[in-house]
């Protein structure tokens, strides 16, 4: 039995090699803010979320739009999903109060355990029988599909009573018959378990019954070696049988633990919906397209992170990049860039492992690796300087390249002077342009910016933030060249006041 949530033909590996610059993709976009909200504090939500999400970069069309429709699914019946996922829960949880019997090496303690076991698992797998029945209907992607048909299928009333059949006749309530042949110096070997004889004779048959059919014999209830003689002969009897169920228990355990698993990234999918949902925020279910055909565009996209940490609703941005692998956001300062930049980068990663994003509408090509390079400020554990550092974690970016690519540079190379800063910037995006990048540059670096404008290139898009003539910022990214001014004063000007006109600063 497979749940196969997550993968067509395939389980989720919940522990896959993670992107090696998964810190930088942490700290730059704020996914622990992502995360933490899909989790709702369940530590183990948590880690299926964030395998989930970083490891989307490798999952291929098919895989994004088959999450897509069982996501729609769990949208739609969200009480029934959390209620599959409960069980799965339970179980696993209910397992631990038999499990120490199964680590035992004593055959009989491995058979108990294994019975009590399988039996608590029989009226767990009964429960998502029931919910099967009562409510795969309501259900229309491929994935619930073919669970609900599994279930139905391979559950079905005969299954249910032969295992309970099994269970009660390894119970031995009318002891154990075993075989044995002679070996050598009248060693038993060969022991072997065997059916019942049979259906056991009442009591009047009992009592008029002359003689026995077999020869016996009685241990004395002090004779403790001879009591633990016969246990051994009863623990070789039923080891094959008692190791063969742990086994099967072992199977069970294993499709519910796949199941809390895959349903883990689902559920953490409906708790960040319903935080997005609870303030108004829009979500759509993006566009995806196969990676190099230049396809990046949207309507309302807003910084999720940002949504999750403040009361008011964010502003959403629209873009229009198809065509384009080129992306340079200029403007006033806190007018909105670094978090657009961040929504760029969500949406990318939710939008990859199958998730909504937050925006009215998306699209965008599938991008291999996802890189960041934002500015960092000074700390002590910088063995060079920020220039430096900044050189050394693009080396790293270029050494980790793979073919389509996106990259988000955010105030980069910005710790050296302008001219030589604009330089550097300027031959790094030149190099990414020959290849199969995607590259967004937030940048105050206005020769770098102003540079590539007036190239007229036709798959270069330039960003502006905008800004009232009054200061006022409106967190809107409108079309439109670099100036040569980022409006400092004006953030001057709001943190001191009047100060700024008494002390001449203009």
């Amino acid at each position: 039995m497979k749940a196969h949530l997550m993968y067509r033909d395939g389980d989720f590996d919940p522990q896959p090699k993670l992107p090696s610059n998964e810190p930088a993709l942490t700290q730059d976009l704020e996914l622990n803010t992502l995360l933490n909200a899909m989790a709702r504090g369940d530590e183990f939500l948590f880690q299926v979320a964030k395998q989930a999400v970083l490891s989307g970069l490798r999952d291929d069309l098919d895989t994004i739009l088959y999450r897509q429709d069982i996501l729609r699914d769990c949208l739609r019946n969200d009480s029934v999903v959390r209620s599959i996922h409960d069980i799965a829960v339970k179980t696993i949880e209910s397992r631990r109060k038999h499990w120490w019997g199964i680590s035992s090496s004593f055959p009989g303690s491995i058979l108990h355990s294994a019975v009590e076991l399988v039996q608590m698992f029989m009226g767990m797998l009964g429960k998502l029988k029931l919910i099967a029945d009562a409510h795969s209907d309501k259900f229309e992607s491929d994935g619930f599909t073919a669970f609900f048909t599994m279930l139905k299928t391979e559950l079905a009333d005969e299954y249910f009573a032969g295992v309970q059949r099994h269970l009660k006749e390894l119970k031995f309530r009318e002891g154990v018959l075993v075989s044995a042949e002679l070996g050598k110096g009248n060693q038993g070997t060969n022991y072997v378990l065997r059916k019942a004889l049979g259906t056991k004779p009442g009591w009047l048959q009992r009592i008029f019954k002359r003689g026995s059919s077999a020869f016996t014999f009685r241990i004395h209830e002090r004779d403790e070696a001879g009591a633990r003689a016969l246990s051994e002969l009863r623990d070789r009897g039923i080891h094959l049988v008692a190791n063969a169920l742990a086994q099967s228990a072992d199977h069970i355990l294993s499709f519910f633990v796949m199941l809390r698993t895959e349903l883990a990234f689902y559920v953490g999918c409906l708790n960040l919906h319903g935080r997005l949902a609870q303030k108004g925020e829009p979500v759509c279910f993006p566009v995806p397209a196969p990676p190099g055909v230049r396809r990046h565009s949207c309507v309302g996209l807003g910084d999720v992170c940002l949504a999750l940490n403040i009361e008011q609703r964010v502003v959403g941005n629209s873009l229009d990049a198809d065509g384009r692998n080129l992306v340079i956001i200029t403007g006033a300062n806190q007018g909105g860039k670094s978090s657009f930049l961040r929504s760029i980068g969500l949406a990318q990663l939710m939008m990859q492992c199958g998730m909504f994003v937050a925006a009215e509408s998306f699209s965008a090509d599938l991008c291999r690796g996802l890189f960041t390079h934002y500015k960092r400020e000074e700390d002590a554990t910088m063995k060079s300087g920020k220039f430096d550092e900044e050189l050394s974690r693009m080396s790293d970016i270029v050494n980790a390249l793979t073919p389509h690519s996106m990259l988000l540079f955010n105030e980069s190379f910005a710790a050296t002077n302008e001219r030589e800063g604009s330089e550097i910037a300027r031959q790094i995006v030149r190099a990414l342009m020959e290849t199969s990048a995607k590259v967004f540059f937030v940048t105050h670096l206005y020769e770098f910016a102003h540079g590539l404008s007036e190239q007229k290139m036709d798959n270069a898009l330039f960003l502006r933030a905008e800004r009232h003539a009054d200061g006022r910022r409106t967190f809107k990214l409108l079309e439109g060249e670099p100036l040569q001014t980022s409006f400092g004063a004006d953030l001057y000007e709001e943190i001191f006041g009047g100060a700024a006109a008494r002390d001449g600063v203009g």
